[in-house]
Parts: structure tokens; C-alpha cells; sequence
């Protein structure tokens, strides 16, 4: 797969910060392709599990399916947004700190219902509630949900660090409007 170079490099990750940003993220955007070539993205929870990012969907073969089956190709997104900031006189002079993960891989489904178990498990330590009473370890429904293994072919990061407050309007006047008057 060929790499694209990412047009700032100024703000990218490095390949540790990216898999460790990847590890403690919350959520993701799961982008397929459609028959007829169009993008299909979905939001979902997800765990990182022997170097592989797992999700998971119910069973039933909606377009998702139906687009993971024909092409497995797939680009995986996550995102952390952090403050706005101001480094300008105007408005539209502002900034976004951020951190951002692409990755592009190839999916399929997980069938072998011990790897499908220990998803479960290690979602649940993800974003279940630890001090429950309830029981761990049984999922009742784990024959009717779809898991899915990505492999990281590809993965570059980029982040935004808020600047100190000397380097923010008004400390410092990093106005970028063209023919900008105060």
C-alpha cells in the first residue's frame, strides 16, 4: 500500500505515540466501500488485541457486512480533540489543539468463539464498570454479534499541542488573515 506523505509534517505523531494513542482511545470511525464505490462509515467502541484492532456489530448482514465480505479493505479513524485557542487578531484566526490516528488494514471476521470470548472480556475491561456485582465472564449474546479483526498495514498519527499562553493571542500576534488591519 503505498504511503501518502502527510502534508504537515510539523505535526506528526510517532509511531509509539500513534499505537499508544490507539490503545487508550474511546471510540473509532470504521470507513468500507460500498459496491458501487461509495464510503460508508460507521462510529464504534473498540479494543486493541494482539496488535490488531477488534470490533463488533450485531449479526444481522446489513450493508456494513455486505461491504466487509466484498472488499476487505478498510481505514480505521480516531480522534482526541483538546482546546480551541486563539493566535490572532480575528476570529477565524484560531486553533484546534488534537491528536488524530488513521490507520488502514484489512478486516475479517472472527468465527472461533474463544477469540470472540476473549473480545468480550477485553472490551468489557475497556469500558465496563469494574466495581459491578454483576457476573464477568458470560455473554449470552456472543453467538449473535459479528467480531471483526483489522490488521495495521498502515498507520500514521498527527497532533496540535496547545501552545503556551505566550505563544497565544494577545501575548503573541500570529494574525494569517491576508491584508489583515488592527
Amino acid at each position: 500500500m503505498s504511503s501518502p506523505q502527510l502534508r504537515r509534517a510539523d505535526r506528526v505523531m510517532s509511531g509509539q505515540r500513534a499505537w499508544e494513542m490507539l490503545e487508550r482511545g474511546f471510540s473509532g470511525r470504521l470507513a468500507t466501500t460500498s459496491e458501487d464505490g461509495s464510503p460508508y462509515c460507521i462510529p464504534l467502541l473498540y479494543i486493541l488485541m494482539d496488535g490488531e484492532v477488534y470490533v463488533h456489530t450485531g449479526s444481522a448482514r446489513g450493508h456494513f457486512r455486505a461491504n466487509v465480505e466484498r472488499e476487505p479493505r478498510v481505514c480505521f479513524e480516531l480522534d482526541e480533540p483538546d482546546e480551541v485557542f486563539d493566535y490572532g487578531r480575528f476570529e477565524c484566526d484560531s486553533g484546534l489543539a488534537y491528536r488524530s490516528v488513521i490507520l488502514f488494514g484489512k478486516i475479517r471476521i472472527i468465527e472461533d468463539k474463544a477469540a470472540k470470548q476473549r473480545f468480550c472480556e477485553a472490551l468489557m475491561t475497556k469500558y465496563g464498570k469494574p466495581d459491578t456485582g454483576r457476573p464477568k465472564g458470560f455473554f449470552p449474546r456472543i453467538d449473535i454479534i459479528t467480531v471483526y479483526a483489522i490488521s495495521v498495514e498502515r498507520m500514521t498519527g498527527k497532533e496540535m499541542a496547545l501552545p503556551a499562553l505566550s505563544e497565544q493571542w494577545p501575548a503573541k500576534d500570529r494574525t494569517k488573515t491576508p491584508n489583515a488591519r488592527p
